[in-house]
C-alpha cells in the first residue's frame, strides 16, 4: 500500500518530469531532498544542469555555482525594469558560446540550497536565461527545480546592500523574486524524515523550525544542558559553533595538547579547482590522537565510513592515515579521494549537455572535528554533538545546529537556549505555512502534464513567429531599398504572401482541430485521432518550410556596401533561418507521432545548430553582372573603394552597389549617357563623371562592347584631354610601365595619382599582362598574403593600420587582388567557416 511520504516524492518527480511547472521542493532537515537530486541526475529525461549559491554547495551537488555559471556579479542585481532605466545589472554580461549553447537547449534548471539564494539574484537568473531564450516567458522558458528548507540557512545579505534592495524587494528571500512570482511554481514539502526516528525530538525540532516553541519546549530542550561539557573529554563528541574563529581555536588548543608528532598532507590539485570550493585543507595537518571527520563518502565497496562520520587518528601508514571510529572494531585506512570540479559543456557528437571535469582536488577526506561551524554542519549527521548556540546571530542557525543531531540523547548543549538566540523571519514562517496548508493534488498534476503536453503541441503548429520575423526582414529592406542591390524587398513580398496563405493559414485552421481533438482525451500521446492529425500536419508543414523557407534563406545574399545595414538584415535573416530550422527538425521528430521526450530532444539539438546562414555559397540577391561586365563592375568598384580611403568616407557615400549596377547596365560613354543614370546627382556628376567615363570608355574600346564615338565624348572631357586619351588611359600606363617606368614617374608624367595608376595596373594582373612580382619584392608579398590569408577582416585600411602605413594602400591591393585572382582568398574563408 502507497505511503504518503512515497507520494509527496512522487509528485515531485512527476512534477519535474512531466510537466513544465516550476517546482520549490522543500522539507525539514533530513527528509531526503538531496537523495532526491542524485536520482534525478541519474535519469531525467530532460536536459539539466545544477548550480548552487556558494562553491562548495555546487560541489556536494556536483554542479557549478551560480555566479561563474551565469556571469553575475556578486553585489546587488538591479535591472532596469526594476529601477526604470538606471541599472546597475551589468548588461555587458556576456557568456561563452558554449553556456549560451547550454542555455539555449536546456529543458530544466536546478538550483540547491535555494533558501541562501537572495531575490535578486534569482532575478539575474531570469534576466540572462531571457537574453538568449524567449524573453518573453519567465526564465526564458527554462523549467526550475528548487530545492531546500527556507528553516535553514539565509541568504547573506549586508546593511548596505538590502538599504539598496529593500526599495524593491519585500524581502530578501527568493520568493519574492519578481520573475519567480509571475510564474505559477507548484511547492512540494517532504515530510517523512529518515534522520530521527524519535517522535518527542522530532515534534521539539519542528517547534523551532515553525516559529511555535513554548516555554515547556524551551525547557524540554534545555534539558539538554550539560555545564562544561565541551572541555570534557568525550570521544566521537563534535562541538557546533556559531563563528568559524570559534571552531579553530578549539580545533588548534585541541591539537596543541597532542604531544605526538605531525604528519602533513598536502592536496594535489590539477586542472582548475577554486579555493572557495575546497572540501578540506589543502595542507592537512593530523597527530595520532586527533579527532577528525570524514568530509566525503567512502567510494569503495566495503562503505566505511559516510560524510559527517567522526573518527580519532590512531595512525599512519604510508600515504594514508588509520581512523577508529567509537564502539567500532574496525581500524578505517582513510586514502586519498578526488572531488571533482566540473563544467558544462556540449557534447559534439551527441548535442548533450554533458559534465566536463576541469579540476581535480585529490586529498585524504578528513578534516579536524573537535568543533565546525553550524554554516558547514549543513547537510550532515551526527550521533553526538556539543551546540554551542548561545552566539547564534542568523535566522535559521539553532535550527540547523540541533537538526544536525541523529537523536535528543545525542545532543548536549553547552549553554543554555533562550527565545532570543532562535531567531526567526515572520515572511518564511508565513511563506512555510501557506505551503503546508495547499499541497499539491493528484489533478493538479494530471491537469498540469495535459496542459504541458498541450502547450508544446499548440507551439509546434504556431506560426506567429514566423509572421513577425518575415515582418522585420521585410521592414529593414525597405527602409534600405536605396541602398541594396536587387529586388529583394519585392521577392520578400512575395515569399510573405505565399507563408501567409500556405503556411500561417493552414496553421491557424489547425489549431483550431488541434484544440478540438486534444479536449477528448487527456492523454495525448495515447490519442489516436490526434495523433493521427499530428503525423500528417507534421508532414504537411515540414515540407512547406523546407520548400518555401529554408532553400531560399540558405541562397539569398544581400548586396550593400553599408556594413550596419548589411549586419542588420543578416542578423535578421539568420535569426528566422535559425528559427525555421529547430522548427522543422520539431516538425520532422512529430512525423511518426507526438511524444514528449523524442520531441525535446529534436528541439534541443536543432537549437544548437550554427546561428547563420551559409553565406557566399548561394546565388546572389539582385542583378550581379555576368561575365565581361563583372569585369567592368569590379573595376568601378576598386576606383571608388580607392577614392573612399582617400577621402576617409565608407564607400557607399562615393557610389551605392545600386548605382555601380547601373552605370554597368547602362554603360554610358558621354555626359548625356550618364545623366541617364538613376541615382548620380549633378554634384556626384560634376565631380566623379569624368572617372566614370574614362572607366567605361576604356572597357568598352579594349572589349569591343560598344561603338564610342569621339564625336560624344568630347562633350565629356576638354578638348586637349580627348586627343591624349585616343588610346585608353589604362593601357597607357601599361605601355609606359613595360617602358620600365616606376609608378610615380607615371603618375608624374601623366599627371594622375599615383593610386589612379596603381589602380590602372592591378586592372592588367587579371590578364597576366602585369605579374605582381614585378610591381613589389617577393618578401613584401609573402609578409602581405600571410595578413589577407589569416584574417576576417579584408579591409584595405584595417590592413594599412595593421602594418602600421608600411605599406601604400596600393601594394596592399595588388596582393590582395593577386589572392582573389588565383582563388587563394575564397580557400581560406572556406576553411574558416569549417
Amino acid at each position: 500500500m502507497e505511503t504518503p511520504r512515497n507520494r509527496e516524492l512522487e509528485l515531485a518527480d512527476e512534477f519535474v518530469r512531466y510537466t513544465n511547472r516550476n517546482v520549490f521542493l522543500t522539507g525539514k532537515a533530513g527528509t531526503g531532498k538531496t537523495t532526491f537530486l542524485h536520482r534525478l541526475r541519474q535519469d531525467s529525461p530532460k536536459r539539466m544542469i545544477v548550480v548552487a549559491p556558494t562553491g562548495v554547495a555546487a560541489i556536494n551537488a556536483k554542479g557549478v555555482t551560480i555566479h561563474s555559471f551565469f556571469q553575475l556579479p556578486f553585489g546587488p542585481f538591479l535591472s532596469s525594469e526594476l529601477t526604470g532605466g538606471a541599472s546597475n545589472a551589468h548588461q555587458d554580461i556576456r557568456l561563452s558560446g558554449d553556456k549560451r549553447n547550454i542555455i539555449k537547449s536546456l529543458d530544466l534548471l536546478v538550483i540547491d540550497e535555494i533558501s541562501m539564494v537572495r531575490a535578486d539574484l534569482l532575478d539575474g537568473i531570469d534576466e540572462v536565461l531571457r537574453r538568449y531564450r524567449d524573453r518573453s516567458k519567465p526564465f526564458g522558458g527554462v523549467q526550475l527545480l528548487l530545492i531546500g528548507d527556507l528553516h535553514q540557512l539565509a541568504p547573506v545579505v549586508k546593511d548596505e546592500e538590502w538599504e539598496m534592495l529593500r526599495r524593491y524587494y519585500s524581502t530578501c528571500f527568493f520568493f519574492s523574486s519578481r520573475a519567480l512570482q509571475r510564474t505559477d511554481y507548484v511547492s512540494v514539502e517532504l515530510k517523512h524524515i529518515y534522520r530521527q526516528s524519535d517522535q518527542l525530538f522530532i515534534s521539539l525540532l519542528n517547534k523551532v523550525r515553525e516559529n511555535k516553541f513554548d516555554d515547556q519546549t524551551l525547557a524540554e530542550l534545555n534539558k539538554r544542558y550539560v555545564p562544561g561539557i565541551e572541555n570534557q573529554e568525550n570521544e566521537g563528541f563534535i562541538i557546533l559553533s556559531t563563528h568559524n574563529y570559534q571552531a579553530q581555536n578549539i580545533n588548534n588548543f585541541k591539537m596543541s595538547q597532542l604531544f605526538a608528532r605531525e604528519k602533513v598532507f598536502e592536496a594535489e590539485i590539477t586542472g582548475d579547482f577554486p579555493a572557495y570550493s575546497y572540501p578540506t585543507d589543502k595542507s592537512l595537518v593530523l597527530k595520532e590522537g586527533a579527532q577528525v571527520m570524514f568530509v566525503k563518502n567512502d567510494s569503495s565497496r566495503a562503505k566505511l565510513f559516510f560524510n559527517g562520520k567522526i573518527g580519532t587518528v590512531v595512525g599512519f601508514d604510508d600515504d594514508a592515515v588509520l581512523v577508529k571510529c567509537k564502539d567500532e572494531f574496525v581500524t578505517i585506512k582513510a586514502l586519498r579521494e578526488d572531488w571533482e570540479n566540473v563544467k558544462y559543456e556540449i557534447d559534439p557528437a551527441t548535442k548533450e549537455i554533458k559534465e566536463n571535469k576541469v579540476g581535480v582536488f585529490r586529498q585524504i577526506p578528513l578534516k579536524l572535528a573537535w568543533c565546525i561551524t553550524i554554516h558547514k554542519s549543513q547537510g550532515l549527521t551526527f550521533d553526538n554533538a556539543i551546540i554551542d548556540a548561545q552566539a547564534a546571530f542568523a535566522f535559521g542557525q539553532v535550527y540547523v545546529a540541533l537538526s544536525r543531531c541523529k537523536t535528543l540523547e545525542g545532543m548536549y548543549l553547552s549553554s543554555p537556549l533562550s527565545r532570543s538566540g532562535i531567531k526567526t523571519d515572520t515572511n518564511v514562517s508565513s511563506f512555510t505555512e501557506n505551503i503546508e496548508q495547499n499541497p499539491p493534488t493528484d489533478e493538479q498534476l494530471k491537469t498540469s502534464i495535459q496542459a504541458y503536453q498541450q502547450a508544446l503541441l499548440v507551439d509546434l503548429f504556431s506560426f506567429s513567429n514566423l509572421k513577425y520575423r518575415i515582418g522585420t526582414v521585410l521592414l529593414h529592406l525597405f527602409e534600405n531599398s536605396s541602398i541594396l542591390r536587387g529586388n529583394l524587398h519585392e521577392e520578400f513580398s512575395k515569399l510573405n504572401d505565399l507563408v501567409k496563405t500556405e503556411i500561417v493559414g493552414v496553421a491557424e485552421k489547425f489549431q483550431v482541430q488541434l484544440l478540438q481533438l486534444a479536449a477528448l482525451s487527456p492523454n495525448l500521446e495515447g490519442n489516436e485521432s490526434l495523433q493521427d492529425r499530428i503525423k500528417k500536419a507534421s508532414a504537411y508543414f515540414s515540407a512547406k518550410i523546407d520548400s518555401l523557407l529554408l532553400d531560399y534563406l540558405s541562397q539569398v545574399q544581400l548586396e550593400t556596401d553599408n556594413k550596419a545595414v548589411k549586419k542588420t538584415l543578416d542578423d535578421s535573416l539568420d535569426q528566422l533561418y535559425l528559427e525555421m530550422k529547430v522548427k522543422h527538425s520539431c516538425l520532422m521528430a512529430c512525423i511518426d507521432g507526438f511524444k514528449v521526450k523524442p520531441f525535446l530532444n529534436a528541439r534541443a539539438v536543432a537549437s544548437l545548430q550554427p546561428a547563420t546562414r551559409k553565406k557566399g555559397q548561394g546565388a546572389k540577391a539582385g542583378d550581379e553582372p555576368e561575365g565581361s561586365l563583372a569585369q567592368l563592375y569590379g573595376m568601378i568598384r576598386d576606383w571608388r573603394d580607392t577614392l573612399a580611403i582617400e577621402q576617409n568616407v565608407e564607400p557607399y557615400f562615393i557610389l551605392p552597389q545600386k548605382v555601380m549596377s547601373e552605370i554597368v547596365a547602362v554603360l554610358p560613354c558621354s555626359m548625356k549617357e550618364l545623366k541617364g543614370v538613376k541615382g548620380l546627382g549633378s554634384k556626384k556628376m560634376k565631380s566623379l563623371g569624368p572617372d566614370i567615363l574614362r572607366i567605361v570608355i576604356d572597357f568598352c574600346i579594349k572589349n569591343e562592347i560598344k561603338e564610342v564615338s569621339l564625336t560624344s565624348t568630347q562633350q565629356s572631357f576638354e578638348p586637349e584631354t580627348i586627343k591624349k586619351e585616343k588610346i585608353p588611359s589604362r593601357i597607357q600606363s601599361l605601355d609606359l610601365f613595360k617602358a620600365g617606368k616606376t609608378i610615380a614617374e607615371i603618375a608624374h608624367e601623366r599627371g594622375f595619382a599615383v593610386s589612379t595608376i596603381e589602380e590602372h595596373l592591378s586592372s592588367f594582373m587579371v590578364t597576366g599582362e602585369v605579374v605582381l612580382t614585378d610591381l613589389m619584392p617577393e618578401q613584401h608579398i609573402e609578409r602581405i598574403s600571410k595578413y589577407f590569408l589569416t584574417t576576417t577582416d579584408l579591409s584595405l585600411m584595417t590592413a594599412k593600420i595593421a602594418f602600421e602605413d608600411a605599406y601604400t594602400y596600393g601594394q596592399l591591393r595588388f596582393v590582395k587582388k593577386h589572392l582573389e585572382n588565383t582563388g587563394q582568398i575564397e580557400v581560406a574563408e572556406k576553411q574558416s567557416q569549417e
